[in-house]
């Protein structure tokens, strides 16, 4: 199991791919869209969301906004070269514990540390 952190626009620090909602599409397809035009990562997301996280959005004027983000677990089936914000961003696979270290939102922390704890956990006999 490994998490997908690309860097953001402004700030250049690690985030998942994410998105404003988008007419017409349920949160889990608004997912898999954004994973594909931010990291070029084409899956199936999860329709129930995994858990949510909130921060403040620094918008490009300097207007400051909290805004809420609904997580889903996708698979990654394929990695396209070429997608929409190729030349804008970097990416890196990591173990979910790997990540929440770079990530600096703490809801963001603790729900890749529940993906560790959830999906990583051994099966029961």
């Amino acid at each position: 199991m490994e998490v997908l952190l690309i860097t953001s626009h402004e700030s250049g620090r690690w985030i998942i791919p994410k998105g404003w909602p988008i007419a017409q599409l349920a949160p889990h397809q608004v997912a898999e869209r954004e994973a594909w035009e931010e990291a070029g990562v084409r899956g199936k997301a999860k329709k129930r969301h995994f858990g949510f996280y909130t921060y403040i959005k620094t918008r490009a004027n300097g207007e400051r906004v909290p805004s809420v983000v609904q997580v889903h677990l996708l698979e990654a089936r394929k990695i396209d070269r070429k997608f929409p914000e190729e030349k804008q961003r970097s990416s890196r696979w990591l173990s979910p514990l790997e990540a929440a270290v770079l990530v600096r939102e703490p809801e963001l922390k603790s729900l890749l540390g529940r993906v560790e704890k959830t999906v990583m956990k051994p099966a029961k006999a």
